[in-house]
């Protein structure tokens, strides 16, 4: 028995290594990826799937995107304007094309979005205009600074040609700016497939901040039971962590029930 599971474990192993290339080589294939990537992950199964994930797949993922926000929070709270002074110090001695790009977020996040606006178009001009963070980036300040048709086209555009960059990130943007430029139906739609899709608590509360705002008070009504049961659960860390989202979603729960005492 002993000699049979020591001649099957290896095999299981090798299933499993290539089952994850497989995994990957679908994904790479949905994303746009280089067809390259499928020689690298069947021919180096292990070696390959680890390069894949560490490159392609993980920085993509919500797991990078909660690492950031929690690593953004606490360098704002130790240091607010340090990423910005280090950003323009970098760019002013190397005034490359990741160093603007650098500086062009920074500016965003100090909320100087169109100076940050100005920085993402000169990004656009170079060799790097096809990069998907500058096109974020470049459509994140055209919605800060009011060009929401603009930002709209840019997301669309992005969307087709990378599916799999950032899509809830993508998603959430490109309905607050339909939401900005007044296309309602649109914002609902928008909405209504990416709770379906990531089924996420950012984006329930996105789309109940909306709801309250455009007065559609049954979804909003609806959302706001599946969000308080998931913040009763939350502990103490999760709720510094989300700390300004919780305060956009008790301004809107004070909005409900202003209205409800206003109904006759």
């Amino acid at each position: 028995m002993s000699v049979h599971r020591g001649l099957v474990m290896p095999f299981v192993g090798l299933g499993l290594h290539f089952l994850v290339a497989i995994y990957f080589a679908v994904h790479a294939l949905r994303s746009g990826q280089g067809l390259y990537w499928l020689f690298i992950l069947f021919s180096f199964p292990i070696l390959g799937s680890v390069v894949y994930f560490l490159v392609i797949y993980l920085p993509n993922s919500r797991l990078e995107s909660d690492a950031r926000k929690a690593m953004a929070s606490a360098a704002k709270i130790l240091d607010p304007g340090r990423e910005l002074r280090e950003a323009q110090a970098a760019f002013e001695y190397t005034p490359s094309a990741q160093n603007q790009m650098r500086l062009a977020a920074a500016l965003l996040n100090a909320g100087q979005a169109a100076e940050a606006a100005q920085h993402y178009q000169a990004c656009l001009q170079g060799a790097l205009a096809a990069d998907p963070d500058i096109q974020l980036g470049a459509a994140r300040a055209q919605v800060a600074c009011g060009q929401f048709d603009a930002a709209i086209a840019r997301l669309r555009a992005l969307r087709d040609s990378r599916p799999d960059f950032r899509s809830e990130e993508l998603a959430l943007l490109l309905a607050q700016a339909l939401a900005s430029a007044g296309h309602k139906h649109e914002v609902l739609r928008e909405y209504e497939a990416a709770m379906a899709r990531f089924g996420s608590f950012q984006s329930k509360a996105e789309c109940f901040l909306w709801a309250v705002a455009a007065g559609e008070r049954e979804l909003a009504g609806r959302l706001q039971i599946e969000l308080q049961k998931t913040t009763d659960r939350w502990n103490r860390h999760t709720r510094q962590l989300n700390a300004d989202l919780l305060r956009r979603l008790n301004a809107g729960y004070a909005m409900i029930r202003q209205s409800a005492m206003q109904r006759p």
